[in-house]
């Protein structure tokens, strides 16, 4: 898993910037199944996570308005696109959430969104302020407002909302226990606790960030996850070690929080120094 940290932090330092994204973000690659009932249907840089119930699928994730028919095209391999019953979000950013609206009209589904993300994603403005301006996606419906500890669940299969705030307010991880040969597991769809271009330093629009980044360090410190699944991965490196049957490992979670912790204190530090 350690390819995939590095390219999650990689690609979290560019400037978010329509001239200056990673061309990975567009590029479409095929459906891959993962791991018990979970497949990828992102593009190669972004991660989209569709997973399967008796009941339909839930869809975690609509990266880009750009990608929509991308998206579409890989969900449509592994289901039927009125299937999707309900759609999660990371957070509400361009790159994660400019697809919620265009993927929920051709599916149906219900949206669940972290509560501090849901007027971002109503109003298709990212929340806070960071170095690089603002960067407005499509504004899509919330049907609900999630908060930490709360569950969503569809044909017997329930996950379980994670507030881990920071790089946006209502960034959410996801947690669900699937069956892998067996083997039951803990997976973790890890929200970015990256600064990525956010204002540590005065940001009014968001005061409490860097108490929030803090507190998700801890939080994310004392959870175990067997398997953890990133929305900015290194493709190559998860199609890799999905077909080898590998994704299984439990200091992928630790060493994540360990490096986003470091990367923090040292941009806040150099933000202070300014």
């Amino acid at each position: 898993m350690r390819g995939i940290w590095r390219a999650l932090l990689a690609a979290a330092l560019l400037p978010a910037t329509a001239a200056a994204n990673p061309p990975a973000w567009t590029r479409s690659v095929a459906p891959l199944h993962l791991i018990g009932p979970i497949d990828y249907v992102g593009t190669e840089g972004l991660a989209a996570y569709l997973i399967h119930t008796p009941a339909g699928a839930i869809l975690i994730d609509a990266p880009m308005a750009e990608n929509a028919a991308r998206l579409e095209k890989s969900i449509v391999a592994r289901a039927k696109l009125r299937d999707v019953k309900l759609i999660l979000l990371s957070h509400a950013h361009f790159d994660h959430a400019g697809g919620l609206a265009a993927l929920k009209r051709v599916t149906g589904a219900r949206l669940v969104v972290g509560a501090r993300d849901a007027r971002a994603v109503e109003t298709g403005t990212p929340p806070g302020e960071t170095n690089y301006g603002v960067i407005r996606f499509p504004a899509a419906h919330v049907d609900r407002a999630i908060r930490d500890g709360e569950t969503v669940t569809l044909g017997g299969v329930t996950l379980t909302a994670m507030a881990t705030p920071g790089h946006t307010p209502g960034c959410t991880s996801w947690k669900m226990r699937i069956m892998d040969r067996g083997q039951p597991r803990d997976v973790l769809f890890a929200c970015s606790v990256t600064v990525a271009g956010n204002r540590l330093v005065g940001n009014r629009a968001y005061p409490g960030i860097v108490a929030d980044f803090r507190r998700s360090f801890d939080r994310l410190g004392r959870e175990r996850a067997d398997v953890v699944l990133p929305f900015h991965p290194d493709f190559a490196d998860l199609s890799t070690r999905a077909r080898r049957g590998d994704l299984v490992d439990a200091t992928a979670l630790p060493k994540m929080v360990a490096d986003a912790r470091s990367a923090f204190d040292a941009d806040l530090a150099k933000q202070q120094a300014k």
